[in-house]
């Protein structure tokens, strides 16, 4: 069984040390080993045996507090390959896609595995995670991470090296993406998620957000995605001076959720009016696919040009580009 570490410190266990300024360091627990820092050594047997929170002194007498890190602690100080994704981040997957205990989750892109350990925190040894990494050293660097963070292998755990629709999966209650094109393997989660899942995109700009949303509307097995980011910034409290701090963690990615529909089954109609940028695009998507039928294009943007106006379509079209 995969259990978190309590009690006091043992030898393998993963310690954070703090010092006075707020710096973190993170060593293994080892007999006879010294943890050396600018301010001294500072010796593993001084841990071993102590309770979390205990306070220790390197060999100038510098204090450092003690404890087992956190998840958090862990993903952000891990060996990387890919860019793991931020806690913050995390938090409103497993939250808001509703990750549960004895889920069967599919995660494509483990990346450096920071989401993997967090997923499989969230769906227990109980519940079931594939995750998918195309590229073999992002694969090696995940399985490392993830190992040394629940101590060994999870048994709750599946990690393939490959691409995300050779799976063979058609239960899944949760897919999360995390790739460059999530867009392209939408239609690939929709084939693995049970009727009621919740599909997870995790990107990194406004173009792949737009893309992401589109692919998922226009697929037809979903309901409307909601889309948003979360920026956190932290507050500097010392007795009445109480302000903001100078920095924050600010934008990481966006995050889009879409319910899976039951098989033959059509969301109705948004209700809420595109805005006009949106129409202008369809409507020079639609002259872009018949050029020669300019009368149908501008019936489908909700104006008439003069028979033969080039200039007219010519603009459409280009500001279509821009728009994607």
């Amino acid at each position: 069984m995969i259990t978190p570490p309590r009690g006091p410190f043992a030898v393998g266990d993963q310690v954070q040390l703090t010092d006075p300024k707020g710096r973190k360091h993170r060593l293994v627990l080892s007999p006879g080993k010294s943890f050396h820092t600018h301010r001294g050594a500072l010796a593993h047997d001084d841990l071993i045996g102590k309770p979390e929170g205990s306070l220790v002194t390197s060999a100038d007498g510098t204090p450092y507090l003690a404890f087992r890190p956190l998840l958090a602690d862990y993903a952000l100080a891990m060996e990387r390959g890919a860019a793991v994704v931020y806690p913050k981040d995390a938090a409103q997957i497993v939250g808001l896609a509703d990750i549960f205990p004895g889920a069967h989750v599919v995660e494509a892109g483990a990346g450096s595995g920071a989401l993997s350990c967090w997923l499989l925190r969230a769906v227990g040894e109980s519940g079931r995670l594939t995750s998918f990494e195309r590229r073999p050293d992002f694969a090696e660097i995940a399985a490392g991470n993830v190992q040394r963070y629940f101590g060994g292998l999870h048994p709750a755990w599946r990690l393939v090296v490959g691409e995300l629709d050779q799976a063979g999966i058609t239960d899944a209650d949760r897919v999360v993406l995390d790739m460059l094109s999530p867009w392209d393997y939408v239609p690939a989660a929709a084939a693995m998620l049970r009727p009621g899942g919740v599909l997870c995109c995790y990107v990194a700009t406004t173009t792949q957000l737009a893309r992401t949303v589109t692919a998922a509307r226009e697929h037809g097995s979903f309901a409307e995605p909601a889309a948003w980011e979360t920026l956190q910034r932290g507050w500097h409290v010392d007795g009445l001076a109480v302000r903001p701090e100078h920095r924050m963690v600010g934008h990481t990615g966006f995050l889009v959720t879409a319910r899976r529909l039951a098989d033959g089954v059509v969301a109705p109609p948004r209700r809420r009016r595109p805005s006009k940028g949106a129409e202008a695009a369809a409507a020079a998507a639609a002259a872009a696919a018949a050029p020669h039928t300019a009368g149908a294009a501008d019936a489908a943007a909700g104006r008439r040009h003069p028979a033969g106006d080039d200039a007219a379509g010519t603009g459409g079209i280009a500001g279509a580009g821009r728009g994607e």
